[in-house]
């Protein structure tokens, strides 16, 4: 981690992460338990979470824009936005209009907010790492995120105690605020919107701009509307949507094309199973100790994925099929036993173990995904991926938590451990994934 750290440009980026997702963090706790303890009801949660990952299957559209827009306006745009919609909720309440629609209402706009923030900051890591400190930017980046929802998670659980959820929403805005600040000191090399670099031949624009290098990292920006096709009166609206439409193609093009769509594939069943554990969270936290257990349970599960990511040079040498079928099918098996345990720390705990192999392999697939994805592709590529792999997760929400009142909340539970035992299987069973060497050496990303 520290090998990235020490560029400047990435190092602003990173305190950017880290203060938004504090953010996140403490919205996404204050959020769902303002809604159950509102309703006391599973299927609103479950709906809740439908809103906020349903967007999730979105970010595919978000990603030609990215590749298009100033990744640093679009960090900045995004923040400020946010900021703004998370004060709705206390201004609700002091005028006496709160209601659990009012919280549904501005869980998906937030929600799809963060479909531009996390391709813009993806796009933007090669930009300012070279080649051989990706891992450790990814590594730093999975740190930003999980950890901190390590520690605001729990911290959260605590302040929804100790405040009230709507209070919490007026010290999110302050995060916001601070991310602004921060994302507007950014300088992004070759941070010029519409170039023709990494766009495929019949999109670009003849000679207008140069070609990449070799490595797919250095472009000459283009002029900010070459590459786009125009209307016989000279007028771009037209053209502005038939290149949107084709580099939205190429962005899915390339998945289809690649191991990356085997890959999401998997993922988006285990999280069709996560969405509903996620939706009945709150349920089973209340019958263990109320907003501290919640806070406690959502903590461990990032705290799981930052150890996973933080160790992830670790295992450099591993190949991710390796890599999956052995770490994924601990981690089911762990899962199981988190659900056995009566006490809540116990629970916690092997929660938290469960989950360490889900944050290696994030860093390994996002730096192979990195190391070979051209620049004016990668805000596509990883968009069009994230959609794909999401996409199940909110009908998993909706639906496990309007079944957590038939078969029980920790029968939804257990959806969770039915994932990571998928992801193993189904990896043993593909040999393109079985076979896929060590992210480092990856030079392809084959079909």
């Amino acid at each position: 981690m520290r090998d990235a750290l020490r560029h400047p440009g990435f190092r602003r980026l990173f305190l950017g992460r880290l203060v938004t997702n504090a953010g996140d963090s403490l919205y996404a706790i204050a959020a769902m338990w303002l809604v159950y303890s509102l309703t006391g009801s599973s299927l609103y949660t479950g709906i809740a979470g439908f809103l906020t990952f349903a967007p999730s299957a979105l970010q595919a559209f978000a990603g030609p824009l990215v590749d298009r827009w100033s990744l640093r306006r679009t960090l900045v745009a995004t923040q400020v936005v946010q900021m703004l919609l998370v004060l709705v909720v206390p201004l609700a309440h002091v005028l006496d209009l709160l209601s659990v629609w009012v919280v549904l209402a501005v869980m998906p706009l937030l929600a799809l907010l963060n479909q531009f923030v996390y391709p813009a900051s993806n796009a933007a890591v090669p930009r300012l790492v070279p080649k051989e400190d990706l891992v450790s930017a990814n590594a730093a980046m999975s740190f930003a995120y999980q950890g901190v929802d390590l520690v605001f998670n729990a911290a959260a659980g605590v302040l929804v105690a100790l405040i009230g959820a709507v209070a919490l929403y007026v010290v999110d805005s302050v995060t916001f605020l601070a991310a602004v600040l921060l994302f507007a000191a950014l300088r992004i090399p070759g941070d010029e919107p519409a170039t023709d670099e990494g766009r495929p031949p019949d999109e670009q624009s003849g000679d207008a701009g140069s070609a990449a290098n070799a490595a797919g990292r250095t472009a000459t920006p283009a002029t900010p509307d070459a590459g786009r096709p125009t209307t016989t009166d000279g007028g771009t609206t037209p053209g502005v949507v038939a290149s949107y439409l084709a580099e939205l193609r190429a962005g899915i093009s390339y998945v289809r094309g690649t191991v990356v769509f085997p890959i999401v594939a998997a993922g988006a069943v285990a999280n069709f199973t996560f969405g509903g554990v996620l939706a009945v969270l709150p349920a089973f936290a209340a019958a263990r100790g109320g907003p501290g257990a919640y806070g406690l349970l959502m903590a461990t599960v990032a705290g799981g994925i930052l150890v996973g990511a933080l160790s992830a040079s670790l295992f450099d040498g591993w190949g991710y099929g390796r890599l999956s079928i052995v770490g994924f099918g601990f981690g089911g098996v762990v899962w199981l036993a988190a659900l056995a345990t009566p006490w809540l720390a116990g629970t916690a705990a092997l929660l938290a173990l469960a989950l360490v192999p889900v944050g290696v392999t994030n860093v390994v697939a996002n730096a192979m995904v990195q190391n070979v994805v051209p620049e004016g592709l990668l805000g596509r590529v990883t968009a069009v991926a994230s959609s794909l792999s999401t996409v199940m997760m909110p009908v998993g929400a909706v639906l496990g938590g309007a079944a957590a009142s038939v078969v029980g909340v920790v029968a939804v539970m257990a959806g969770g451990a039915v994932g990571l035992l998928f992801i193993a299987a189904y990896v043993a069973a593909r040999p393109s994934l079985r076979s896929l060497p060590p992210a480092s050496q990856v030079e392809t990303v084959p079909a």
